[in-house]
């Protein structure tokens, strides 16, 4: 005989409900799925990350067939924390819904409300933390007594280095310019230089931590954000040793069994032929519009 809840799993369609009642099968604690029942909060959490960072991925590389699948497993691991919570009494999926639609009406009066809309970016985000103190108070959790309260440890580092920065910048603690941050990254490398010469391994750990913290506030002054950064430059270094051992594989040796010259002379042909390849790109694109006023 075929249930209700059977009818919803397998009907096919993309309904919200029809995500929830799955997890909530699978969580079943008679007729479910004895992985899924056994996980907690604290054993989801590995998983959330890396789905996270797997739709970055995805959307780093423009797959988006991949960025439609990984968000689909990002949004797995809502249904998964909202079943649990459901299951002990605390809060269920419509009231996370609820919850953040609510907050978006609330922080944005500029558009669901009566405020102008002219205002600049900064001053969107001034009215924004004005409004959120406002519901920590109307919540009874009190403002935050310092500019850095609440930027959550548990984010990468490079992650949290930047929020830090922006909320010391929003009360002033800031450089001008880049040009002074670049001046400061001089001054760091200078100083983790002297600590290699002279200092213990803790010192040079210091200041290797001090230069990437600086670097962190150069990214910011030039607006680029320091994590989508260095996943362009891993991808680009990954890219180019993989043409690396594909010329060897061609000479018939690896890697292990050439020369470092050898594989320099590869990674200076590969990053010559990407910066061609990149020019030819680069000088279609320009040359499209001209050819289609032709």
């Amino acid at each position: 005989m075929t249930t209700d809840s059977d009818a919803l799993v397998h009907d096919g369609g993309g309904r919200m409900e029809r995500l929830l009642e799955i997890m909530a099968r699978l969580r079943d604690p008679e007729t479910g799925c004895p992985w899924d029942i056994e996980q907690d909060w604290r054993s989801i959490i590995p998983y959330t990350i890396e789905e996270a960072h797997e739709v970055a991925d995805a959307i780093e590389r423009e797959s988006w067939p991949e960025v439609k699948a990984e968000l689909g497993d990002l949004l797995l691991q809502v249904v998964y924390y909202a079943q649990m919570a459901r299951e002990e009494g605390r809060f269920d999926f419509d009231g996370i819904v609820k919850g953040i639609a609510d907050k978006m009406v609330s922080r944005h009066p500029h558009v669901f409300g009566d405020e102008s809309r002219d205002k600049t970016a900064d001053d969107q985000v001034r009215d924004w933390e004005r409004i959120k103190a406002a519901e920590r108070a109307a919540e009874g959790r009190g403002a935050r007594t310092g500019a850095l309260d609440g930027v959550a440890l548990g984010l990468p580092a490079l992650t949290r280095a930047l929020k830090l920065q922006k909320r010391a910048a929003r009360v002033g603690f800031d450089w001008t310019e880049a040009g002074d941050v670049l001046d400061k990254v001089a001054e760091e490398c200078r100083e983790l230089a002297e600590a290699r010469e002279h200092e213990t391994q803790a010192r040079v750990e210091e200041e290797y931590g001090d230069l990437l913290f600086v670097m962190v506030n150069l990214g910011r002054h030039l607006d680029v954000d320091p994590e989508a950064a260095l996943r362009r430059a891993n991808a680009k270094f990954t890219r180019r040793f993989a043409a690396v051992e594909a010329a060897l594989a061609a000479r018939g040796t690896t890697p292990q069994h050439a020369t470092l010259e050898e594989m320099d002379a590869l990674w200076d042909a590969a990053k010559a032929a990407e910066k061609a390849g990149n020019d030819d790109e680069a000088a279609e694109t320009a040359a499209t519009p001209a050819a289609r006023a032709g």
